[in-house]
């Protein structure tokens, strides 16, 4: 078998190169009726094609392929053309042929007997890594994860560092968080990582005491730290005291927490009888640092009245109300005793905050009261929510200063501990910067586009079938999503299923006048020497005779090349039915004549030699899951004095198995 294994690991990728795939007519193959010749088709082509986004597309709009989806399907006929990829309910082996017909796709008026191997998306069955991180939790790492990672005391960092690098400490913080974890389980973890230590000593950050006096129109230069966050801004705290910084919803990229520190530029503004810097205001982070409150202002519920009822407030007081959580729709008040117009409102709140705002429930809420909305809203910037009795008054950790950046990494556990799977990475903040998104996700077809460039860069040494699994945010239209793509190196590019399908192909013959699903294939085996794809096949017949037929050696020529049991010739690339040549290698043909001898030589070619030789070549083919038995046909040469065309079709029955239907060197 040396030899066969030989010319299929060298020979493989010239016989997919000339292998093509098409249907076979049952009567293609006859011979022609004296005085009739057929006419010949203009445009017969075997090509190969992907579908492109615009196919997709096509392929929802086609009234055909609508009035086969009906009503029932007609959403997820439409969403084909959106997600580009199909479905279990709509099945491409259906609604491609109508593609094939539209006359805007580029090749719709090929003849009767193109085939085209077309290439597109479904969504069949993942991997299992891609529904692993698909559906894996999400995990932030905290101020304490990093405070008993760093174990210095207070000389610590809010993120990882050269000398206290994520990978050394995530897989204990994860073990704390996740003690149940099962074997198979995935995690997303967000954490921010310095490529410096922090210095010990260095110069401190130095407070402005601009705020306490800060006045609409004026242009201010501020050095603070922030002191509260909601989803729309944040609060920044001076020496003197805070303000209101508008951002504008998803402006927080995860680089904006409690304690980091801004050197901040703006005008202030009038907004809700009070002042605040808008979104024109520009910063630059500067490090982190200790948040301390002060003792939080506490009113009286005629008290709120009175001031609501003033054109100005107090600028962004530190305040603590009490009262009943009132939810409607979208809008979270705090019902205040004694209070007949004053309402608090905890706005815009993070989803940490909001989730411990139950309707109904008698809280005490800490935070920055920055305006009155609605001439009865206090607006407040909210840092901790509280049973009454349990009002929040302790203060943030300190932490050295250093330059970080959020980080996202999948993690898995094997059973026994946690670690980064070599194979997986994710798109970071950086990464979508590089691909110019405005924000840290993609959509439409941008992965098709986006991560075979990522990859390029990420792996420039990638090896031939190294495959990748690349996970990134993706916005469909109304959320944002983790997505997970499987993709493969195939020597010069990265091909995968970029919004977490597969790529599959399938061969579709035009018969008729109309385009079907056909998985049959063509191989055409020229005769002459030297020709790879015809060594490959015949040597591959030699080396099993060798090797399965009893004294088999006995069959084969000196050279190691050709044989006698049915004529393979791998030197000359064809069958040799010469019984002289055939009775002159095997001694046991003596007694039987010519004819005798060239027949049972064709019956072992047909029904014993080629299937086994089509069995190793291709040991994946089988029946399609519809049940379609896909035909072999195989063009070929063989010799009996001179050099004859013939052709021979097999049918696949079974995974590997190939049984004889005909041949024309028998008409």
């Amino acid at each position: 078998m040396h030899n066969m294994k030989h010319y299929i690991n060298r020979l493989m990728v010239a016989a997919s190169c000339i292998m093509a795939l098409s249907a076979c007519d049952d009567n293609s193959w006859n011979d022609k009726l004296d005085g009739f010749e057929e006419p010949r088709p203009q445009d017969v082509k075997k090509i190969s094609y992907t579908l492109t986004p615009n196919d997709y597309k096509l392929i929802a709009n086609n009234s055909t392929n609508k009035a086969l989806a009906g009503d029932e399907l007609a959403a997820d006929l439409q969403a084909v053309a959106s997600q580009c990829y199909f479905t279990d309910k709509i099945d491409p082996l259906d609604y491609i042929p109508a593609l094939l017909s539209d006359p805007q796709f580029p090749y719709f008026a090929l003849s009767n007997g193109s085939a085209i191997k077309v290439t597109y998306q479904t969504l069949g069955e993942q991997p299992e890594q891609v529904t692993g991180v698909v559906t894996a939790p999400k995990y932030t790492v905290s101020e304490q994860d990093y405070k008993d990672a760093w174990d210095n005391g207070d000389n610590y960092a809010n993120s990882f560092a050269p000398s206290c690098p994520a990978v050394n400490n995530i897989p204990n913080i994860l073990a704390k968080a996740y003690p149940d974890a099962e074997e198979g389980q995935y995690v997303v973890v967000t954490y921010n990582n310095a490529s410096q230590d922090p210095e010990v000593g260095e110069k401190p950050f130095e407070l402005t005491s601009v705020l306490g006096t800060a006045a609409t129109g004026q242009n201010l230069t501020v050095n603070g730290y922030v002191s509260a966050i909601d989803v729309q801004g944040f609060v920044l705290t001076d020496a003197s005291g805070s303000i209101y910084c508008y951002r504008g919803r998803d402006y927080n990229d995860g680089s904006i927490k409690i304690g980091t520190q801004l050197a901040l530029a703006g005008t202030v503004a009038s907004r809700n009888k009070s002042i605040q810097f808008g979104n024109a205001a520009t910063f630059e982070i500067k490090g982190d640092q200790e948040v301390k409150y002060p003792a939080a202002k506490t009113y009286t519920g005629a008290e709120l009245d009175a001031l609501v009822a003033q054109s100005t407030i107090p600028a962004c007081t530190y305040v603590s109300m009490t009262g009943k959580v009132k939810i409607n729709g979208n809008n979270t008040n705090l019902i205040i005793d004694g209070a007949s117009t004053a309402q608090g409102s905890p706005s815009y709140c993070t989803p940490e905050i909001q989730a411990q705002l139950v309707d109904g429930s008698t809280v005490t809420v800490n935070g920055y009261w920055y305006a009155v909305a609605g001439g009865r809203y206090c607006s407040i910037c909210v840092t901790s929510v509280t049973a009454p009795s349990k009002a929040n008054t302790a203060a943030a950790s300190r932490a050295l200063e250093v330059s970080s950046e959020k980080e996202n990494t999948i993690y898995y556990f094997d059973g026994t501990a946690w670690s980064a799977p070599s194979n997986m990475t994710m798109l970071n903040h950086a990464d979508y910067q590089a691909m110019g998104q405005s924000r840290d996700n993609l959509s439409g077809t941008l992965p098709q586009t986006m991560i075979p460039a990522y990859l390029r860069t990420k792996f420039p040494y990638a090896q031939p079938n190294d495959v990748k699994f690349v996970a990134f945010a993706y916005y469909n239209g109304s959320s944002t999503e983790t997505r997970c793509a499987r993709c493969i190196f195939n020597g010069s590019e990265w091909e995968g299923g970029f919004n977490g399908a597969n790529y599959v192909t399938s061969q579709f013959v035009k018969k008729n006048g109309k385009w079907n699903y056909s998985p049959d294939v063509e191989i055409t085996l020229p005769a002459g020497k030297g020709i790879e794809i015809s060594t490959l096949y015949f040597q591959t017949c030699v080396d099993w005779v060798k090797d399965n037929v009893p004294d088999g050696a006995a069959y084969i020529s000196s050279y190691g090349n050709n044989e006698y049991y049915c004529g393979t010739s791998a030197y000359q690339g064809n069958v040799d039915l010469r019984p002289s040549a055939a009775k002159s290698q095997y001694s046991g043909y003596q007694s039987m004549t010519d004819d005798e001898v060239v027949a049972l030589e064709k019956k072992r070619f047909e029904t014993e030699v080629m299937p086994a030789a089509l069995a190793i070549l291709h040991p994946d083919a089988a029946p399609t899951p519809k049940g379609i038995e896909p035909e072999y046909i195989i063009n070929f040469y063989y010799y009996d004095g001179t050099t004859k065309p013939a052709t021979i079709i097999y049918k696949v029955t079974g995974t590997a198995q190939f049984e004889y239907v005909s041949c024309t060197w028998n008409k």
